[in-house]
C-alpha cells in the first residue's frame, strides 16, 4: 500500500489581511500532481480542512474542488477526518454516497472503529473528538483527559486488527513531545490536551494532523505533514510539503511544495530597504520586516509599501524588545491566563465551577474559529 499524506489545508485562512486562495489552489494542484508521479494508491488527509468552522463560499468552493480533482478526476480513494477547526456536521454533508467514489470521511468518533480495508492495510480514520464524545461513547463519566480516553479508543481499534495485514491510524491531535508554531491554537483544553505516543507503539504508522510542521515530531513511524503553506511569520523557513508512504516494504519520503508567494523575512535600515535589497524580492511575496533604524521615519509603513506592496509585520529591532515578563506570558495558554487575570482582580482563585465556564467558554470561541 502507497498513500499520500496531507494535513491542515485551513482553506479560507487568511495571512494577516490577505486573502491566500491562490496560493492554496495551487498548493492543492502540486499535490494532485504529486500523486500521480508516485503513483499512489490512496490520498490520507488527517484534519482541518477549513480554517473556520463556518467556512466562506469560496473557502467552500475550493475543498469541493479540491476533493472532486483527487477523488473523481484522479481516481484516488480519499481516507479524511474532520480536525478541531472543521464543523464535523457541515463537512460530513452528502456523506452517505460519498463511500460510493471510495472518499470515506469519518467525523464521528464512533466511525473510527470501523477500518477501511485494503488488499493489504487496514486505515483506522480517527477525527478530532472533544471529551464528552467520548464519554458518551463509553458510557463512562469518569473519563477526565484525553490521554484516558484515548487509551480506551485505541484498546477497542486493536480489537479490530487483521494480523494478516498492515494498519495506520489517521488522527488529529497534539502528540506529547512535539513543538508548535505560531499559527496553531494554544488552546489546550478537551481534545487538545497532549497525548503520549507509545499508546500507538502498535500500529505500523500513525498519519497525524493539527501541528504546522513536519519537524514538530520527529519519529519513524508517526509523522505530522504540517500544514498546506506558510500560515505565519514564525514558519518562514518552514518547508511544506506531503509524506509518501509505503506500507510493505515500509519507507517514508518527504516530497516538498513549493510556495506559489514564499514569506520573506527581512531585517534592514530603511536605507538599505529602499535601495537594494527590495530587488531580491518577489514583488508578491509576503515581506516581514524588522527595521534598524533607530530614529523615528515619519509614515514608514505606506513608504515601505511602494517596494514591498505585500507587508504582513513590521518591527522595529532597537525599540521592540520584549521583557521577561512578556515572553513569560506570551507563553502561557488562554486558560492560564484567565486565571492570572481573575487572581489579580478579585485576589483569590477561581472556583472549580467558574473554571470549568472558562473551559467552555474557550472551547466555544476556537469552534467559532477564534
Amino acid at each position: 500500500m502507497k498513500f499520500l499524506h496531507t494535513a491542515d489545508w485551513h482553506i479560507g485562512k487568511r495571512l494577516h489581511e490577505y486573502p491566500l486562495v491562490k496560493e492554496q489552489q495551487d498548493a492543492l494542484a502540486q499535490i494532485a500532481q504529486i500523486a500521480q508521479k508516485e503513483q499512489v494508491d490512496a490520498i490520507v488527509v488527517a484534519g482541518d480542512l477549513y480554517d473556520r468552522s463556518l467556512p466562506s463560499e469560496e473557502a467552500v468552493t475550493l475543498v469541493n474542488q479540491a476533493l472532486r480533482d483527487l477523488n473523481l478526476t484522479a481516481d484516488l480513494p480519499l481516507l479524511v477526518i474532520s480536525g478541531n477547526h472543521d464543523s464535523a456536521v457541515r463537512l460530513a454533508t452528502g456523506q452517505e454516497w460519498f463511500k460510493q467514489t471510495k472518499l470515506y470521511l469519518h467525523t464521528k468518533l464512533s466511525e473510527a472503529f470501523t477500518p477501511i480495508e485494503f488488499e493489504d492495510t487496514q486505515f483506522f480514520l480517527l477525527p478530532y473528538f472533544e471529551l464528552q464524545e467520548a464519554r458518551n461513547y463509553f458510557a463512562d463519566e469518569s473519563i477526565s483527559d484525553l490521554t484516558s480516553a484515548m487509551k480506551l479508543v485505541v484498546a477497542k481499534l486493536k480489537t479490530k486488527f487483521d494480523p494478516a495485514k498492515k494498519q495506520v491510524l489517521v488522527a488529529h491531535f497534539f502528540a506529547a513531545g512535539s513543538l508548535r508554531s505560531d499559527s496553531e491554537t494554544k488552546i489546550e483544553v478537551g481534545g487538545l490536551d497532549s497525548v503520549p505516543t507509545k499508546l500507538f507503539s502498535d500500529f505500523d504508522h500513525v498519519a497525524l494532523g493539527h501541528l504546522h510542521d513536519k519537524r514538530a515530531l520527529d519519529l519513524p513511524t508517526i509523522k505530522y505533514s504540517g500544514s498546506l503553506l506558510k500560515y505565519s511569520v514564525a514558519e518562514a523557513n518552514s518547508q511544506k510539503g506531503v509524506w509518501i508512504v509505503e506500507t510493505e516494504p515500509f519507507s517514508c519520503k518527504w516530497v516538498s511544495l513549493a510556495p506559489l508567494n514564499d514569506i520573506c523575512c527581512l531585517e534592514a535600515s530603511y536605507a538599505e530597504l529602499t535601495t537594494k535589497l527590495y530587488q531580491t524580492v518577489a514583488q508578491d511575496d509576503y515581506v516581514a520586516i524588522e527595521l534598524t533604524d533607530e530614529h523615528e521615519i515619519i509614515d514608514v509603513m505606506n513608504k515601505l509599501r511602494k517596494y514591498y506592496p505585500r507587508i504582513v509585520e513590521l518591527k522595529r529591532k532597537k525599540r521592540l524588545v520584549h521583557t521577561k515578563q512578556a515572553e513569560k506570558i506570551e507563553s502561557k495558554s488562554p486558560l492560564e491566563l484567565f486565571t492570572d487575570f481573575f487572581v489579580q482582580a478579585t485576589g483569590r482563585k477561581p472556583t472549580q465551577l467558574q473554571h470549568k465556564w472558562a473551559k467552555e467558554s474557550l472551547l466555544e470561541l476556537e469552534k467559532e474559529g477564534e
